[in-house]
């Protein structure tokens, strides 16, 4: 999660894991570039020498992408929809779950997704079986914050993604919490690990096996209590866990 604007400028946890990558890598001139999603993607198709801090890992994408070992562990997506719309929800909540595949062949609801990204393997593969029109996917280089207006807007009714992002960006736009209600989709995990990726060439793949051995001395801890204040004060304790009980395991490894 990395934060470009606003009171939290600089806070999210990609901002901070930045830092500590650059200076780790003295050997090369770092240049940061903001693009949205898709070309980002792009970028790393290209024979070009691209990193990206915040990728998920799919089996399609290692085709074109070197990975890393995980570097972070962040919250599963799920689905927001606007209070004043919970009713249209409702007839797909299994145990206050979302039935996705139920929902989007409704035929009855818009889904709001950032073009390019992936929300997981799982997610994924849901989304690729998704009904023409069912989908409403932004390319810009503020797609969430564009998707929350149009879901305010009535053009789309759910926006999929990671609840504390949802959060802070539509407190950019001016939405109050309390005008939406999150709700996880049925079928996915708690958690999803993230990872570093370069575009899948010679030097691309030097830079990813000098970032594994990197992230072997990062302070994971430190990071982690970084993410865990950007979730609910009741989530924070069951996230810090998991993710050291998560890295530990790689450790080992």
């Amino acid at each position: 999660m990395t934060i470009f604007e606003g009171p939290k400028k600089g806070q999210g946890v990609i901002d901070q894991l930045m830092p500590l990558l650059i200076a780790g890598m003295p050997q090369y001139e770092h240049s940061l570039m903001r693009v949205n999603r898709a070309r980002g993607m792009q970028m790393l198709q290209e024979e070009s020498f691209t990193c990206d801090p915040s990728l998920i890992w799919t089996k399609e994408r290692e085709k074109w992408i070197a990975f890393s070992t995980p570097a972070f562990l962040a919250v599963t997506n799920g689905l927001v929809v606007r209070q004043t719309n919970r009713a249209a929800l409702e007839p797909f909540l299994v145990d206050g779950e979302v039935d996705l595949p139920a929902l989007l062949g409704s035929g009855s609801n818009k889904v709001g997704v950032i073009a390019e990204r992936s929300y997981g393997p799982y997610l994924d593969n849901l989304l690729q079986q998704a009904p023409t029109g069912a989908l409403t996917a932004h390319y810009g280089n503020d797609a969430l914050g564009s998707l929350l207006q149009m879901q305010r807007l009535g053009r789309l009714q759910m926006v999929l993604g990671y609840w504390p992002e949802i959060r802070y960006r539509a407190s950019v736009e001016h939405i109050a919490d309390n005008e939406l209600a999150f709700y996880p989709v049925k079928g996915t995990g708690k958690y999803l690990p993230g990872y570093i990726g370069c575009s899948a060439t010679a030097q691309g793949r030097k830079a990813i096996s000098e970032i594994n051995q990197l992230l072997r001395t990062l302070p994971h801890e430190r990071l982690a209590h970084a993410y865990a204040d950007w979730l609910d004060p009741e989530r924070r304790s069951d996230y810090l866990g998991e993710a050291k009980r998560f890295f530990e395991h790689q450790d080992a490894q």
